[in-house]
């Protein structure tokens, strides 16, 4: 059985992930998409926290020896998936980053009374928007 100290911790820390997602996303510091998944976990780890028997049933449905190994074991996947998340999207900005300045410096040449060679047929805002439409992104999900 869990001591009834680091029970009341493991319950106030959940809440307080909780209080704190809804805080963040009421000032519009965190976007929706992100704060499904972050209360999904506060809630796991609100019921996890509460209901010891089922932390046990998962410890021994993955071979673990330890709770506690259980915990950090999907708390490494939960990192491991933000992680790749972030890279998707780190690397979708930079695509478009790298288009909008390239359309800034034809837009500004145009200006300057500078011409584009013959062979520009679109602009690469036009071809990065045209990528974006083929990647479908969907928001990481547990």
């Amino acid at each position: 059985m869990i001591d009834p100290k680091t029970r009341v911790i493991a319950v106030g820390g959940s809440i307080l992930v909780l209080l704190a997602v809804i805080e963040l996303v009421r000032r519009r510091k965190l976007k929706e998409e992100y704060s499904v998944l972050w209360i999904l976990t506060g809630v796991v780890l609100l019921v996890l926290s509460i209901w010891y028997g089922l932390l046990l049933k998962i410890t021994s449905l993955i071979g673990a020896v330890l709770p506690t190994s259980t915990l950090f074991f999907f708390g490494l996947i939960f990192v491991m998936l933000m992680l790749l998340h972030f890279s998707v999207r780190v690397s979708h900005l930079e695509r478009r980053m790298t288009a909008l300045v390239q359309e800034i410096g034809l837009l500004s040449a145009q200006r300057n009374g500078a011409r584009p060679g013959p062979h520009v047929e679109e602009t690469p805002l036009e071809e990065a928007a045209e990528e974006d439409e083929a990647v479908v992104e969907q928001p990481l999900r547990r």
